[in-house]
């Protein structure tokens, strides 16, 4: 009901307004012009806007740059990630600056070519040295940028291969995930959902000597500094596991398995004590702490103290509860992984625990 009273309202606040600009018309002194032709006078208004407009429109831009730049990703924090960063800002820097030099011209050049009685536009057929200049410059650009992109991609997605990357398989379902580290053989045993079945989720195949070993998680922990090689696999429908902190994003696709490969370079502790994630926590923290107040004053639970942890996030819509489908990334110290890892169970445990 409010809704319709809202557009109810708006209708007749534009009925009055268009009402009003028919008496003001109308009130208009005997011989003042009412032709639809622009005169002097109109096109001297129209091209003094367009400066204005410049400048609020730069104005604005350079705002909101300084004002949203807290929403910005800190330092990636895996190696590749500064390739990624490096080409991303090279990209913006040159799109930037063409814009700049493009929009100053075009309301420049609608004030300085304004209209005015008497003189006439000049007829320009056509330039061959301007029209190659303006077509090799950005082909140039364009060929320099796709170059440089196609060689980091290569790096991020084709590394170097190290004996002692490790193998972890990440699985998603809706609307969760899980971990699979491969064990000492450092080799994924055999998978398939058509053998999911009681406690085996993830489908694999018992009778592979490579799988006993396996270690599943529902926490993904990394020690940082080592390369990690991770497989996706996907039980139902289409998730993107998204690494936002380490620049790694790849698609889960059910019935194939994809792979990614990176290498964490600051602790969540490191990442934690950044000038960057401090600030961003005591902002979060301070809106909590109101809201908390009114909770309080409402007899509700209040919000926790928020603290900064990685994430793995899907960034596909998969489904109602794909807002939530997330799990928590650590990355530590490699004594402090390997303590953690000794604490898992290999996948041969959990079965004879559960037959």
């Amino acid at each position: 009901m409010t809704a319709l009273l809202i557009v109810i309202v708006v209708v007749l606040l534009g009925v009055t307004v268009w009402q009003i600009s028919k008496i003001f018309k109308l009130s208009k002194p005997v011989g003042e012009s009412d032709s639809p032709i622009a005169n002097n006078k109109d096109n001297e208004k129209q091209g003094q806007l367009m400066l204005i407009f410049m400048v609020l429109f730069y104005a604005f831009m350079f705002y909101c740059f300084y004002e949203y730049s807290k929403f910005y990703l800190p330092e990636s924090a895996s190696e590749h990630g500064y390739e990624y960063d490096q080409l991303m800002f090279i990209t913006l820097g040159v799109i930037m600056t063409v814009q700049l030099v493009t929009q100053a011209l075009l309301y420049y050049f609608s004030y300085k070519y304004r209209g005015k009685e008497g003189r006439r536009a000049l007829f320009y057929a056509d330039n061959d040295k301007l029209e190659f200049i303006w077509t090799i410059i950005p082909v140039i650009v364009l060929a320099g940028l796709i170059i440089y992109g196609l060689f980091s991609w290569s790096e991020i997605m084709n590394p170097i291969k190290k004996e002692d990357t490790r193998v972890i398989e990440v699985y998603a379902y809706q609307f969760d995930w899980k971990a699979r580290y491969a064990g000492e053989d450092n080799t994924l045993g055999k998978a398939n959902v058509r053998l999911i079945e009681g406690v085996n989720q993830l489908g694999v195949d018992e009778n592979d000597p490579y799988a006993q070993d396996d270690v599943i998680t529902r926490e993904l922990h990394l020690p940082v500094g080592e390369p990690v090689l991770f497989k996706f696999r996907s039980q139902d429908v289409l998730h993107s596991a998204y690494f936002p902190f380490f620049r790694a994003q790849m698609n889960v696709v059910p019935g194939m398995v994809t792979q990614f490969e990176f290498t964490p370079s600051k602790t969540t502790e490191e990442m934690r004590k950044s000038d960057y994630m401090v600030d961003k926590v005591d902002r979060i923290n301070d809106i909590r702490n109101e809201r908390n107040k009114q909770l309080e004053a409402e007899g509700k639970t209040p919000l926790d103290t928020y603290e900064f942890d990685y994430y793995l996030l899907c960034n596909k819509i998969c489904g109602v509860s794909h807002y939530n489908m997330q799990m928590k990334v650590v990355v530590e110290s490699k004594e402090d992984f390997e303590k953690w890892m000794k604490k898992q169970q290999e996948f041969k445990e959990v079965i004879a625990q559960n037959n």
